[in-house]
């Protein structure tokens, strides 16, 4: 990474909030965040395979499986070689997601991280 550009955010989209036994009930997180990740890459002018690292916030993550980060990445096309990280941070999730996004892009760990 050329230390002048930064980081920058290129996509961006979320899951929806759904009600308990409401119509999203029969989704997994893994299933609506794989549709936010193939959302927010679809924006942008890259390609899945220059995703390098993939961190997403669950908090509520009983009966989701292991590893749903890993899971949704899967579920958007992304390279099975991908690094998934899941944070459970309660209501910081996703903020702590961003922040470890931007910490591994700052230290030339990686280049393209989805957060």
């Amino acid at each position: 990474m050329i230390e002048d550009e930064g980081v920058v955010i290129v996509g961006m989209a979320r899951t929806p909030i759904g009600g308990l036994l409401g119509d999203l009930a029969e989704l997994a997180a893994s299933d609506l965040g794989g549709i936010a990740v193939k959302s927010a890459l679809s924006q942008t002018c890259l390609s899945s395979d220059s995703v390098e690292q993939i961190m997403m916030g669950n908090c509520l993550g009983a009966g989701q499986g292991q590893a749903p980060a890993r899971q949704a990445g899967f579920k958007a096309g992304l390279d099975e070689n991908l690094q998934a990280t899941t944070i459970n941070k309660m209501c910081g999730s996703g903020l702590q997601a961003i922040n470890l996004a931007n910490n591994a892009i700052v230290s030339g760990e990686a280049d393209v991280v989805i957060a």
